[in-house]
């Protein structure tokens, strides 16, 4: 079956889009992970489809590198927005659900292709903690960890280590490695979990990164600003002082449709 697709990038995550509103694509596992594959495929850090929606705009699915169903993803939910606006969806304000529930984002502004997306997190209300670690859940489970030369860590096998800690996280995790460079200011490299990789930005893993730097470090800081391999973020929210829990969750950043096309799911 011929399908069309578009691929976009969001601070270098890179995802394809399919425009699913008459059902016609099945999300095969296994034909995902080969779409996905960089050598082999079109190449992307995850897949989602767009599907209708008769309450709200419409409904997005996540899927990881490896085929899996993710229950979020940040930069890719933003990548959706610029996505669904490009198809005529919805608003300047669009509403949308994913696994984890429903979320609002607003375009700020786009030219030709690209645009600025702010995205709605769902809120936190646990945060736990170890030695020298956190975890908690921005939509999918994050590790994270404070470093002073963020250059110098193995983000792939550090990173692969912590995620197969069954003992600690038997879901699994996504790991954030994150040096405070300023007050609200941040650098961030992960490791995400379903790419099995290091990938050029994460932004569930911003998102965690810039809750603990307050929740542990810089409890008076509600914004910041964070750089990743692919460019720079940013996340805001609301604390409850003395409290675990952190709402009106937004993260901000760029979102660009890079190209379109169409695949035969047969020569996959």
């Amino acid at each position: 079956m011929l399908t069309e697709f578009a691929k976009y990038e969001g601070a270098g995550n890179d995802f394809i889009l399919i425009d699913n509103r008459e059902g016609l694509f099945t999300p095969d596992p296994a034909l995902i992970a080969r779409l996905c594959d960089r050598h082999f495929g079109i190449g992307a850090d995850g897949l989602m489809t767009l599907a209708r929606n008769a309450e709200i705009d419409c409904s997005m699915r996540y899927y990881n590198a490896d085929g899996s169903e993710g229950e979020m993803c940040g930069n890719g939910a933003r990548c959706f927005t610029l996505f669904a606006e490009h198809l005529g969806i919805g608003g300047e304000t669009k509403f949308f659900d994913a696994a984890d529930g429903l979320h609002t984002a607003r375009i700020h502004r786009t030219k030709g292709f690209s645009g600025e997306i702010e995205l709605g997190m769902i809120a936190v209300r646990e945060i736990r903690a170890g030695d020298n670690w956190w975890f908690l859940n921005t939509g999918v489970p994050h590790y994270v960890e404070f470093v002073d030369d963020l250059k110098a860590v193995d983000v792939v096998s550090r990173g692969r280590a912590i995620r197969y800690d069954s003992a600690r996280f038997p879901q699994g995790t996504n790991v954030n490695f994150v040096q405070v460079t300023g007050t609200g200011t941040l650098s961030v490299r992960t490791y995400e979990r379903g790419v099995e990789d290091e990938t050029l930005a994460c932004g569930t893993g911003v998102t965690a990164a810039a809750i603990i730097t307050n929740f542990a470090l810089q409890h008076d800081t509600h914004r910041y600003r964070i750089t990743v391999r692919g460019g720079e973020l940013s996340v805001r929210f609301t604390h409850e002082a003395h409290t675990q829990t952190y709402t009106d969750i937004r993260l901000t950043g760029p979102a660009r449709r890079v190209f379109g096309g169409t695949f035969e799911s047969e020569n996959f």
